[in-house]
């Protein structure tokens, strides 16, 4: 085979990962990565997670920093889509939670849970009556609270 045969096929197979690499490339840009900080005072109050709701895409990861120690993040086994991966952090690390189905995940800080300490991720389209199901879970009341205020905001 002569040179210019060489060049010719290096050119073309170049050529085809090219295209597969800008064919595949805006697939995974469009995951995006969230941060939600695990503090002692925020906005709302003492014990919060920030920002309280997240909405998000599948794919999506969300990651729980403890901005302060003594927090956790951990899915709530009652509010979590049908088929999802549960995700329980460890206290004083980063809890990471990629979103693979859609629909609501309840999220707790373990040890702040009844002083509510609670978030809501919110995974593409939510149907009626999975938001009703979500609002029917049975919290502490200061969890409950923030609970409520979070799922108003689903849309």
């Amino acid at each position: 085979m002569g040179e210019r045969a060489l060049t010719d096929i290096r050119i073309t197979l170049g050529g085809v990962a090219a295209a597969a690499f800008l064919t595949l490339a805006p697939l995974s840009a469009q995951a995006k990565d969230i941060v939600v900080h695990m503090k002692n005072q925020g906005a709302d109050g003492a014990m919060v997670f920030e920002p309280s709701f997240v909405k998000a895409a599948v794919g999506d990861t969300i990651r729980f920093q403890p901005t302060n120690p003594s927090h956790n993040a951990e899915t709530m086994a009652n509010m979590l889509p049908a088929g999802a991966t549960p995700m329980k952090g460890a206290m004083n690390k980063e809890a990471v939670l990629t979103v693979t189905k859609p629909g609501l995940y309840g999220i707790k800080c373990m040890p702040h849970y009844s002083m509510g300490m609670v978030a809501l991720v919110q995974v593409g389209k939510v149907a009626p009556a999975d938001l009703a199901a979500a609002k029917a879970v049975k919290l502490p009341p200061f969890a409950a609270r923030r609970m409520t205020a979070a799922l108003a905001k689903v849309k």
